[in-house]
C-alpha cells in the first residue's frame, strides 16, 4: 500500500451518532428518535427513499459552521432535514466508503446538496450557508438496528479478489 493511499485509509478516531430524526411524510417536521431501525430501504418510519439517498447524514461540527454564515447559533439538527447528526469523523473522506453504525453498515453515496427548503428553515440565507455543509447521502448495505449513543466505525476497506 501506498503511503498515500495509507493516509487514505486512516482515521484519527470514531465517531459518534449524536441524533435521529424522522420525517413521516414530505414536508413533515422532522422528529427526534433514540433508536430505529434501518432496513434495505432506509429509516423505518421515514418517508425517504431507497437506493443510494435512502440515509442522510450531516456533521454536528458543521452546525456551528452553519449558524456563523448565517450569523446566528447553531441551527437545531432537525431542521436541516437530515436523519443521523454524528460527530468525531470526517465524512468528507469516507465518500464511496462503508461505515457500521449500531447494527447496520451504510456506504457513502454522494453529497446531500440543501433544497430550497433551507430558505424557509434557516431564512434568507439559509441555502447558501448550507453548501458545502450539507451532509452525505448513504445507501444501506446491511439493515440492522441503530441508537443514538452508537460508534460510526468507518470499515477498512478489502482488497478486490
Amino acid at each position: 500500500m501506498s503511503a498515500f493511499q495509507e493516509m487514505i485509509e486512516t482515521f484519527a478516531q470514531t465517531g459518534q451518532l449524536e441524533g435521529i430524526w424522522l420525517r413521516s411524510e414530505r414536508r413533515a417536521e422532522a422528529m427526534p428518535e433514540m433508536t430505529v431501525w434501518i432496513t434495505a430501504s432506509g429509516l423505518e418510519g421515514d418517508h425517504g427513499r431507497a437506493g443510494k439517498r435512502a440515509v442522510t447524514l450531516i456533521q454536528a461540527e458543521h452546525l456551528p459552521v452553519i449558524g456563523a454564515m448565517l450569523g446566528e447559533d447553531p441551527p437545531g439538527a432537525g431542521a436541516l432535514r437530515r436523519n443521523l447528526v454524528v460527530s468525531g469523523v470526517n465524512l468528507n473522506a469516507l465518500k464511496g466508503r462503508q461505515l457500521a453504525i449500531g447494527g447496520a453498515i451504510l456506504e457513502i453515496t454522494g453529497i446531500c446538496a440543501p433544497c430550497s427548503r433551507m430558505e424557509e428553515t434557516l431564512g434568507k440565507g439559509g441555502y447558501s450557508a448550507m453548501r458545502g455543509h450539507g451532509g452525505w447521502c448513504a445507501q444501506v448495505v446491511e439493515p440492522g438496528k441503530i441508537a443514538v449513543g452508537d460508534a460510526v466505525r468507518p470499515l477498512a476497506v478489502t482488497a478486490p479478489d
